[in-house]
């Protein structure tokens, strides 16, 4: 059974989006709270995460930001916040979805169902690799001799190019944002050096990709960030 964690603070909203999904076979788990939210995301078992945006302690920015950082779990956003602009944020942060309120709650699980489908054929697609081999279309990336090849040509890079361009071959179609990148890559929170990021994307376009303008690999998904694409 697919369990699925709600951190919403309405629990009538949160206990109607339990009973369509347990009608549907999925077992859920509700937190009222932000920070105990974030507490049981990072230590249970689940497959998709629904979480609200206003919440009690910790925000549900914040608490998506840091449950990306470490895990690859599915994260919808469901907020009452409508602007452009907080869905960005969201999206630029990991999550894989945002929906506004008020919704349907046959549709929550209709896109449920959607990225968990989406979600289990990557995994798929990284069993299908040897652990240390990386393989997309002409592209083979081994993380263990740390050296790339396209199309059978050795393609030499620096080690932070290698670094995030392993980080993003590793998390195929999400969107990262350059803040997000730098703080993996880097390992600082430092907002005032995110160019580094679009220095190092370029560099990296220019090795893998045959028209720089139009990439293969690596897209530019403008207002948010950056995706590595396998289709």
């Amino acid at each position: 059974m697919k369990k699925v964690l709600i951190i919403e603070d309405d629990q009538c909203i949160a206990e109607l989006e339990r009973d369509y999904l347990e009608i549907d076979g999925f077992e859920t788990d509700i937190e009222l709270n932000g920070r105990t939210g974030l507490q049981r995301a990072l230590q249970g078992n689940y497959a998709i995460i629904i979480l609200d945006v206003m919440l009690p302690e910790i925000d549900g920015f914040e608490i998506c930001r840091t449950i990306r950082n470490r895990s690859n779990v599915p994260i919808i956003i469901v907020s009452a916040k409508k602007e452009d602009i907080d869905k960005i944020r969201g999206l630029g942060l990991g999550a894989d979805d945002y929906m506004t309120k008020p919704f349907s709650p046959a549709e929550l699980v209709a896109r449920i169902k959607s990225h968990l489908a989406r979600y289990n054929r990557l995994v798929d697609q990284k069993v299908v690799n040897r652990p240390e081999e990386i393989k997309i279309k002409g592209l083979v990336i081994n993380k263990s001799s740390r050296r790339v090849h396209l199309n059978g040509q050795e393609i030499p890079f620096t080690a932070k190019e290698f670094d995030l361009l392993v980080f993003l071959a590793e998390n195929p179609d999400r969107v990262f944002s350059k803040e997000h990148i730098f703080e993996k890559i880097w390992g600082v929170d430092n907002v005032g050096e995110i160019a580094t990021v679009a220095v190092h994307i370029r560099r990296i376009r220019e090795k893998i990709e045959e028209d720089t303008s139009n990439p293969d690999y690596i897209e530019t998904i403008w207002g948010t960030g950056y995706r590595f694409n396998i289709s």
